[in-house]
């Protein structure tokens, strides 16, 4: 069977199928930053996005990501990216569509940067993939866990 991915608006409907199934990694650092659980990280970046999209994978939404402004005068936004095993399920579809939306979210800002847990090992291949630079951890979490700002600029 081919795997269908269909990326579309993201959606509040989006939210509770995505939160329930959310993969360990995102959900660790999502509570390591915010103490938040998924859905609340889930609805919080929605409400504070630019932009955001849903992944749909085999009719499922399976990956929600966006970006927020960070700075509006000097175009500088910030990525996020919260998902189920899917991503890893199907990596290389994942990671072909990536860079296509990294060029989507250039079009609108000069900069982006955020903050990644430092145990979240395959994000920040991902993220490196991409063409961000990881710099050194810091004990930004809530209980002092340990964070990489990443950032890239056009």
């Amino acid at each position: 069977m081919t795997t269908q991915l269909k990326i579309v608006e993201a959606s509040i409907d989006h939210l509770e199928p995505i939160a329930s199934r959310m993969r360990k990694a995102d959900r660790l650092e999502v509570m390591a930053s915010s103490g938040s659980t998924p859905h609340r990280a889930l609805m919080f970046s929605l409400e504070k996005s630019s932009l955001a999209w849903t992944a749909i994978i085999n009719g499922e939404p399976e990956v929600m990501f966006g970006v927020g402004d960070l700075n509006v005068l000097t175009k500088t936004g910030a990525p996020w990216l919260l998902g189920t095993d899917a991503i890893e399920q199907h990596v290389r579809l994942f990671l072909r569509s990536s860079l296509h939306w990294r060029e989507k979210l250039f079009n609108r800002y000069e900069v982006m940067r955020n903050f990644v847990d430092d145990r979240n090992e395959v994000s920040k291949r991902w993220l490196s993939w991409l063409g961000f630079t990881l710099h050194e951890p810091m004990p930004i979490g809530v209980n002092g866990e340990m964070f990489r700002l990443f950032e890239m600029r056009r």
